[in-house]
Formats: structure tokens, C-alpha cells, sequence
């Protein structure tokens, strides 16, 4: 049985040539529907899932090119492929303005037919794979997946909404792994350039002789090496989007250069003399405060407010504990999607410690901690223990949203002064159950496996301690 190449619809009104041709497409392996009259036609195109539409130009009832004009409203990716036993120059150069994918003249060659019907399958694939790799990269990077409820995080969305169809040039600070690139990128979805290029410059990774030619380009001989020439990023990113990472690292020199692009939007690649003119907007990042590097000399003052026309500033992720859940969430699906984990979510306890955790790596860090609590948990829930050792063990700060307790000796958090009666009750009731876990999970009304965790975290298992002894059920296995 031959395999289902594709579903088509044949229109004809010579009956005759209909059947026959129907018959022929079937035996090599496409569901054929079929018409001989217009309306007809236009009924299956409207109700069927098609692949390719095959259509004579002239019908008793209308033509091929009203067929045509009718797909490109209803369903403008569905390829059209015209047939005329009366075909010149004229009604091909209208068939292909009009948006056919090809114009076959009779009496048809079974070859040529069944490669213009090979060719226009590729092609709807083709666009099919890009409108899904479009659907995942506005998944990926649109603003929705910039998560945040934090007033600063919700003023900033109000700020992209107003700008990002603009060509103003915006400038994103914040610590590392606030989301600058994630912002950047969400910003160019956003904009009228999202189907053109979005090219990002790492400018802190490269010396400045080779960040210069991968911004502007270079032509053969220009430096040593230079064997070829070589088309800059601000060129790749004409009429699309240029995102500059770390531009406070960038050299005099070069940011010389850089005024002059963001001024006119012209430049000349190392060595060249070619004046290149670019459409490109420009968003620049960077981690560092730029009007002290302005005071310092480090940085031109007037690049300095020429890249400061928007300044969207992201807040670290400890300044934003309530938006640490939704992140969570939003990673954790993320991980399953991946690794097809089942996993039911993170403990409250997992949470708390989370949001009280200072994250130096801000929101980068805290994908990497769901995502590595995802790969080693050992449950369906994930628990404080699957955590990394340093959120667990975290340093203990007065901090705002972290109350402490001042005791004569130090100063404890809240959860450390919880945790001692409760490794105190612990302790006491294995003691009198002689440190029979079934014993004393009963008697303290939770599950065994509950109660493993707690003596972990309260450090109540350690065969060394001297009030340690073991198990009486594993001494009877």
C-alpha cells in the first residue's frame, strides 16, 4: 500500500480527463478529491485540509484564476497550480502575479506533473516549519515570557508597549542575569521588524580589533588575516533589530564609530572606504552604571546620552521575591516539556526558601536551581532538600521580607528559631521510641519518609552524634 503523499483537489470539466487523471494521481499515492465545476470546488477548498489545488484555467462556470483569487483569501499558503491547453507568455505572467505556484500546459507529462506537485508540497512544508519555528520563537521569546507583577516589572512592559514599534534606540541596565537578551529579544517580537533579523553582539568577548570588524565588516588585506571580505552585524541586522551586549566594555575608538552609526546610521568597514547606510535598530545592555564610567572617562559623554534615549531598568531578582513563584512555574514547565518528568511542583517550604535566597545570579541562577532540582528530585514533588546546598545553608540577613529574632548570643532568622523546638520534639521522641522511624512517624502523625527529610534538614541522622543509635528495624534485617 502506498504511503499518503499529500491530499489534493483536481478541477476540470472535461470528465473524461478528470477521471482519468484522478485515477492516475491515486495509483501513485495521493488522496484525490475532485470538481468539474466552480462552486463545487470552492465548497471542498473551504471544507477539506488540501495540500495542493490543480485546476484547469478555463471551466464552463468561471475559470481557474477566480479558483485561484479564492484559495489566495481563504487560505493564502495553499500552493495553486494552473493548467491550459491554450498557455503563451500573457497567462503565465498573470498566473504567477496572481500567485500561482505554477502554470502546466496540456496535454500533461506525467513527470511534469508529478514534479510541480513535489515541489509545491516542499514549499507548504516549508512554510509550515517556519510558521511553527515563528510560534515557538514568540513562545520563547515574546514579552509573555518576560514573567513579572512587581510594579517596576509592569511599568517596564507599559514602556515596551510604547516603544517597541518605534526606531529609538533603547537602552536596557540592569545585574547580570536580570534578563537583558530575554528583554531585547521580546522587544524585537514585539516590533513590525519581527520577521527580519535579530542579531546579537557579545561586545565584552571579543578585543577590540575584532569587534570592531564584527560590527562594520572588513575588506580583503585590512589586517593581517584579512583574506576575504567580511559583511559586519549592524549589516546582517538591516531593517531588523541589533542587540549590543556589555557596550560598556566597548574602546574609545570603537565608540567613536558607534556614534556615528547611531547618529546617522552610516559606517565604513575596517579597511574599506564604501559607505554602507543601515535601517537598523539599536538596543544596548549593560551591567555597568555608565554615568560613572562617564565621570571616570571611560565612556563619551555624548554616546553616553545617545544611548540613553530609553533606559529600561531591570530589577534584581531578590528586589522582587512575589515574581520568584510565577518564574518558577514558568521554568518548571519549561524543564517537564523537555524531560518529560512528571512533576507536580515545588513544596512550600522549596518556595520559601527560594524567596528569601539573595540570588546573585539573579534570574539566570534561579533557572538553573528548577532545572537542576527537576533532573535530580527524587519525587513527583519536589522538596527543599532537592535544592542546592547553598539555598538550603544560605546565609541568614535582616533583609527586607526576612524577619529575625535577636537573641543575647546572635541573630537568628524566624525559621532557624522554628527549627529548634521542632529538632527538639524530633529528637526526643526517637530517643523514646529508641530510634524507631515507623515508631515515631506515627507518633508524631506524618509519614516515614516525611520525617527522613526533617532529621536531614535538622541534622538528627549522623551515626556519629552521641545520642545516635541505630535503627532497631534495620538491626533486625
Amino acid at each position: 500500500m502506498k504511503r499518503n503523499k499529500g491530499r489534493l483537489l483536481l478541477v476540470d470539466d472535461d470528465r473524461y480527463l478528470l477521471d482519468s487523471m484522478v485515477e492516475w494521481l491515486a495509483s501513485q499515492g495521493y488522496q484525490v478529491y475532485s470538481a468539474w465545476r466552480r462552486e463545487q470546488a470552492l465548497q471542498i477548498i473551504a471544507g477539506e485540509e488540501l495540500d495542493v489545488v490543480v485546476t484547469d484555467v478555463r471551466l464552463e462556470e468561471g475559470d481557474g484564476f477566480e479558483i485561484l483569487a479564492a484559495v489566495k483569501e481563504m487560505k493564502p499558503e495553499l500552493p495553486v497550480i494552473l493548467m491550459t491547453g491554450y498557455g503563451n507568455v500573457d497567462t503565465a505572467v498573470e498566473a504567477m502575479r496572481d500567485g500561482a505556484f505554477d502554470l502546466l500546459t496540456k496535454p500533461l507529462i506525467d513527470e511534469e506533473l508529478e514534479l510541480a506537485l513535489s515541489r509545491a508540497l516542499s514549499q507548504k512544508r516549508v512554510l509550515a516549519e517556519n510558521k511553527s519555528l515563528k510560534t515557538q520563537l514568540d513562545r520563547k521569546y515574546g514579552l509573555e515570557h518576560v514573567v513579572g507583577t512587581d510594579p517596576r516589572m509592569q511599568k517596564i512592559f507599559d514602556m515596551i508597549d510604547a516603544v517597541a514599534d518605534t526606531r529609538a534606540t533603547i537602552l536596557i541596565t540592569g545585574e547580570s542575569g536580570t534578563g537583558k537578551s530575554l528583554l531585547a529579544r521580546a522587544i524585537h517580537r514585539r516590533s513590525s521588524r519581527a520577521s527580519q533579523s535579530f542579531v546579537e553582539v557579545a561586545c565584552g568577548a571579543l578585543p577590540e580589533t575584532l569587534l570592531e570588524s564584527e560590527l562594520f565588516g572588513h575588506v580583503a588585506g585590512s589586517f593581517t588575516g584579512a583574506t576575504g571580505e567580511k559583511i559586519g552585524r549592524f549589516l546582517q541586522a538591516d531593517r531588523g533589530t541589533i542587540f549590543l551586549d556589555e557596550i560598556g566594555t566597548a574602546s574609545p575608538g570603537l565608540q567613536v564609530k558607534l556614534l556615528r552609526v547611531l547618529q546617522e546610521f552610516e559606517f565604513e568597514p575596517v579597511g574599506g572606504t564604501k559607505t554602507h547606510r543601515v535601517d537598523s535598530r539599536v538596543i544596548l545592555a549593560t551591567n555597568e552604571n555608565l554615568e560613572n564610567a562617564v565621570r571616570d572617562g571611560r565612556f563619551r559623554q555624548d554616546l553616553y546620552y545617545r544611548v540613553n534615549v530609553i533606559n529600561l531598568e531591570l530589577p534584581s531578582l531578590r528586589d522582587r521575591p512575589s515574581d520568584i513563584p510565577l518564574l518558577v512555574e514558568r521554568f518548571l514547565r519549561g524543564v517537564v516539556e523537555e524531560t518529560g518528568k512528571r512533576i507536580d511542583g515545588f513544596s512550600d517550604e522549596a518556595v520559601h526558601l527560594m524567596q528569601t535566597y539573595r540570588w546573585p545570579g539573579n534570574v539566570r541562577e534561579l533557572q538553573n536551581v528548577v532545572e537542576r532540582a527537576v533532573l535530580l528530585g527524587r519525587g513527583p514533588r519536589l522538596e527543599a532538600d532537592d535544592l542546592p546546598t547553598h539555598l538550603i545553608e544560605q546565609p541568614r540577613e535582616a533583609t527586607p521580607g526576612r524577619p529575625v529574632i535577636s537573641t543575647s548570643s546572635r541573630t537568628v532568622t524566624l525559621k532557624e528559631a522554628l527549627e529548634e523546638p521542632e529538632r527538639r520534639i524530633i529528637l526526643d521522641v526517637l530517643k523514646s521510641f529508641r530510634w524507631n522511624r515507623n515508631a515515631t512517624a506515627d507518633a508524631l502523625g506524618i509519614n516515614r519518609t516525611t520525617l527522613y527529610k526533617k532529621m536531614k534538614r535538622l541534622g538528627l541522622e549522623d551515626p556519629r552524634r552521641p545520642d545516635y543509635q541505630p535503627d532497631e528495624e534495620a538491626a533486625v534485617r
